[in-house]
């Protein structure tokens, strides 16, 4: 199936390059592995390059390159991820997204414990965009 016809709610709410960049990662992984799981985490980790996730939506990255170990690998296989939050980011630019996302007790937290505080956020965001 066209990753255009499984998009993401979170992609369909992002910019026409970050939709662009999971459908055609999407389409290339089906022709190479099949339909299936590892199709959709290949077209994540491809999107994870240019693009971390805020809230309900992906927002085009400052740097490019992978934002997690699990986007690193050639091929994705299961294993946690960051879910879209730019692990690789400095502590600065996940602090100012945390405060973007209005995570409390941001100031005493640790690089992964922001990592962790905004993936919980974005999860809020998505569920709440989703009802």
């Amino acid at each position: 199936m066209p990753g255009s016809e499984e998009l993401p709610s979170t992609i369909a709410r992002s910019s026409k390059k970050a939709q662009r960049t999971w459908i055609k990662a999407h389409d290339s992984a089906v022709e190479t592995y099949g339909e299936g799981q590892r199709s959709h985490r290949t077209a994540f980790a491809a999107l994870k390059h240019s693009f971390e996730k805020v809230g309900d939506h992906w927002e085009p990255k400052e740097k490019k390159g992978p934002s997690d170990a699990q986007a690193a690998r050639s091929t994705p296989k299961q294993g946690k991820t960051a879910g879209g939050v730019d692990a690789n980011a400095s502590k600065q630019h996940l602090y100012d997204l945390a405060k973007r996302l209005d995570v409390p007790g941001r100031s005493s937290m640790t690089k992964q414990q922001l990592v962790e505080a905004i993936g919980k956020a974005n999860n809020r965001k998505t569920a709440k965009a989703r009802s």
